[in-house]
């Protein structure tokens, strides 16, 4: 195998790895099977590069620890879980698909130029994500019937695009990552040009996300939107106050089911609440090991005190905080956040000289879209969709090249 190694080319061999790389940046959002084919193919070279490649070597990230102890504690719950082979094969094919995506980007991307082609390949994927949106709300996609709509609460409300994406709530936390990095490079890329272009971009992804009429993810960045303008450019403050007023004066379906985000008196706020205290009580019961990965559903019912319903079954706890807590116990629960924080803390609070604008403007965007899905998973399950844990574990593997290479 060495010989076979010597008559080809390093070069090329780092080059179909970043092809593999750059596939499933492009497909994750769009086709995430194909994504999952790039991934295997990707890393199925990286190993032979490890194996045969004198010149690599292993690089460790800031955050090997934190992931290293989620990944045994991922395993380990799966002694405890009510089917282990459920379990089982939920964790080796959700955990270690994510572990693969960053060991891939962390131990093959070095450039800023390796670094710009995955943020095209994803920038165009958000291309094609908001122009299908934009399409179902215009030609018409029915959803009264569906479980996202509180029907009884908000009768009107009957188009909720979901674009590519499995549901409204889903496609709206993946629009505020795409605002936040958006964001970051309006900042911080000079030109008028560009950043009017930029700002266009930043418009019509927030009316792709007023269209899915999601609370949580409309309150999420408005929250950021407001504090970054605050802290960076009151500018973008006045701009946001602006675009929220004209699309709430606009939209009032809109207007009438956001003054309801603060309430409990709909289905949807009633049943979050009666599941996190459910869930609180899984993890107080069961604080080593937690329930078993992915238990989540089979665990529920024993707690139920909400539904009371053996047909209905709830999947995730509807924040991920106490998801991870629950089905992994508390130690691997913590890593995992020490994992996540650890990452946005470098992106937000990084004070290395970066090579240029826009790699200075993508970590920037980067950290704003940590944030949005650390507030996000304050009332959803953002990351129980594997395509958006695929993307936060790509993008915290960007994170890490980015400020190991600028260190």
């Amino acid at each position: 195998m060495q010989s076979l190694y010597k008559a080809g080319s390093s070069r090329a061999l780092k080059d179909l790895i970043m092809i593999a790389i750059v596939a499933e940046a492009f497909f994750i959002a769009l086709f995430p099977m194909a994504a999952e084919i790039a991934l295997v193919i990707g890393f199925l070279l990286y190993l032979f590069r490890a194996k045969f490649d004198r010149d690599y070597h292993y690089k460790k990230s800031c955050v090997y620890w934190p992931v290293l102890i989620f990944m045994v504690c991922g395993a380990a719950s799966i002694m405890v879980s009510p089917d282990k082979g459920f379990s089982f094969y939920n964790w080796y094919n959700l955990a270690v698909v994510y572990l693969m995506t960053f060991i891939l980007v962390t131990q093959n991307v070095d450039s800023p130029g390796e670094v710009k082609v995955m943020a095209k390949a994803l920038g165009a994927a958000a291309v094609i994500v908001v122009a299908y949106g934009f399409f179902q709300f215009i030609f018409g996609i029915d959803t009264s019937q569906m479980k996202w709509v509180d029907g009884e609460a908000f009768p009107e409300l009957r188009k909720r695009v979901f674009s590519t994406w499995e549901n409204p709530n889903i496609l709206a936390a993946y629009l505020d990552i795409v605002i936040c990095v958006l964001l970051g490079l309006l900042v911080k890329i000079p030109g008028r040009k560009i950043k009017a272009a930029l700002g266009a971009a930043i418009a019509l992804c927030l009316a792709c996300l007023a269209m899915t009429y999601a609370r949580g993810a409309l309150l999420t960045i408005v929250v950021i939107l407001g504090c970054y303008g605050i802290v960076a450019d009151r500018r973008i403050l006045l701009a946001s106050v602006i675009a929220v007023a004209a699309v709430l004066i606009l939209d009032p379906v809109l207007l009438e089911r956001m003054k309801t985000a603060f309430s409990v008196m709909d289905t949807s706020s009633e049943m979050r609440i009666a599941m996190w205290e459910s869930t609180v009580q899984m993890i107080m019961d069961h604080p080593l090991l937690g329930i078993g990965w992915g238990a989540y559903w089979m665990v529920y019912p024993l707690y139920d005190t909400y539904i009371v319903d053996g047909s209905v079954t709830l999947v995730h706890a509807h924040n991920i905080y106490l998801n991870y807590l629950a089905e992994i116990g508390i130690l691997g629960g913590l890593s995992y956040f020490a994992f996540f924080f650890t990452c946005l803390g470098k992106a937000l609070f990084n004070k290395t000289v970066l090579s240029d604008s826009f790699t200075h403007g993508l970590l920037t965007g980067l950290g704003l879209a940590m944030v949005s899905v650390a507030l996000n998973g304050i009332t959803d399950d953002v990351l129980f969709n594997i395509p958006s844990s695929m993307l936060l574990w790509m993008m915290c593997g960007l994170i890490v090249v980015i400020t190991r290479n600028n260190a």
